[in-house]
């Protein structure tokens, strides 16, 4: 075995270590864990590319001349996300022994670019939600999706996983198991309650054909339905609505969010009901609520243009 291929060798060895330990120690999600593989895979080609006899005898400007790579290569939030990605392996390495220091100690993340997030109107809302038919089972179980997807800010993610037993129908809440398996408890609306109930008696029932699923949303075959399937018939709603924006399930927690905001509802509230660890992340829909405002103001404003 050449010293190159036995240093990409023992690299992969710790990335299997280090994933095992993100995912029993610090019980992050599935898609995170693999988020990171990918992430450091891709130092492990450049680590191959270079030679190197192993992670620890990384030189200051090894690392530089990967981060300016980076840097010629990919989009800064993807950056950030594999920076942040070494310096937890590498702070796992340091704390096992494995190397004698930070290797990204001095190094900073590009500052992010921040984009505003898309939003639609409470009209725009009013109309997507209005598409399924809920005279089909399939529209009911649709027409709920969104509800629930719009009224509870949720993710897809947590949307299609939502199980019966995250349901209180009595207090009206779902408690939901969010990002790094982080539980948070978000109140749903009567009316939607309502609707659930009416769905699980009837519509459910004849998606799940006398079989046993713990899951809420199911396809015609009694399987949970699929993450890409939700985002098919979104855009089908949003289509038949006349929507013209893009329209995708993240959109509707957007929305929600600002929303939320608008109608004057506490910064530190909507941050809990989103699940969101940093107010930061939070925040950026008060920018976007104030340049809706601004928006407004220009185009109704007699004074606007003077």
């Amino acid at each position: 075995m050449t010293a190159e291929s036995e240093a990409v060798s023992v690299y992969r060895e710790q990335i299997e270590k280090f994933l095992d330990h993100i995912a029993f120690e610090r019980g992050l999600a599935a898609p995170t864990i693999a988020a990171y593989r990918v992430d450091l895979e891709h130092f492990g080609l450049y680590l191959g590319s270079i030679a190197a006899p192993s992670v620890a005898d990384l030189s200051a400007y090894q690392i530089s001349e990967y981060l300016v790579l980076l840097r010629q290569t990919y989009a800064r939030r993807t950056i950030r996300r594999r920076f942040s990605a070494l310096n937890s392996f590498f702070r796992f390495l340091l704390v096992r022994g494995e190397i004698s220091r930070q290797l990204l100690a001095g190094f900073s993340l590009p500052a992010i670019d921040r984009h505003l997030p898309e939003v639609l109107s409470v009209v725009e809302i009013k109309k997507l939600l209005a598409a399924p038919d809920s005279a089909t089972v399939l529209g009911q179980r649709d027409r709920l999706m969104l509800e629930v997807l719009y009224g509870a800010g949720l993710r897809v993610s947590e949307l299609v996983a939502l199980e019966l037993q995250q349901v209180n129908f009595n207090l009206g809440f779902l408690t939901i198991l969010g990002k790094g398996d982080k539980e948070r408890i978000v109140p749903l609306p009567q009316p939607i309650i309502a609707s659930l109930r009416v769905y699980l008696d009837k519509g459910r029932e004849k998606l799940i054909k006398g079989m046993l699923s713990p899951y809420v949303f199911l396809n015609r075959s009694g399987r949970p339905l699929s993450r890409e399937g939700f985002w098919k018939n979104i855009r089908r709603y949003a289509r038949k609505a006349g929507i013209r924006q893009k329209v995708y399930p993240h959109l509707l927690r957007h929305s929600f969010a600002t929303h939320l905001l608008s109608g004057g509802a506490d910064l530190r509230v909507v941050q809990t009901l989103l699940g969101h660890a940093d107010l930061s992340t939070t925040q950026i829909y008060t920018q976007v609520d104030a340049e809706r405002l601004k928006e407004v103001y220009r185009r109704y404003h007699p004074r606007a243009e003077g």
